[in-house]
């Protein structure tokens, strides 16, 4: 089980999985400046502990993705969307995740500038 939070502590969530060997860095207009570093999940593996009511949502671009923001702190933890096989998904900001050291993780490299 994965433990996540934003900075403040005000939305916390659990991810039912182990930590991931490798993440994705994209370098998109968004990712880039955010500097996330994120692993995707089946939105039944996820699951939002608390803090609904301090989310606040953000849609750029194509409006494909519902990047989730705690109101109070501003840190983004996670995003929602939906797979290319039409299920739903969540983006996990591992540098939000309690269990994982980013500097242990093979990083892909996605190239979200170009779309």
């Amino acid at each position: 089980m994965l433990h996540g939070s934003c900075h403040c502590g005000a939305v916390t969530f659990t991810v039912e999985a182990d930590p991931p060997e490798q993440a994705v860095a994209c370098n998109c207009s968004h990712c880039r400046r955010k500097g996330f570093l994120l692993a995707f999940y089946g939105a039944e593996r996820f699951r939002l502990e608390q803090g609904e009511e301090a989310l606040g949502s953000y849609l750029f671009n194509r409006h494909a993705i519902t990047h989730r923001f705690c109101t109070t702190c501003g840190c983004q933890p996670f995003a929602e969307g939906t797979a290319p096989d039409g299920s739903a998904t969540r983006a996990v900001n591992l540098r939000c995740v309690e269990e994982v050291d980013p500097d242990a993780i093979a990083v892909q490299h996605f190239d979200g500038a170009k779309l």
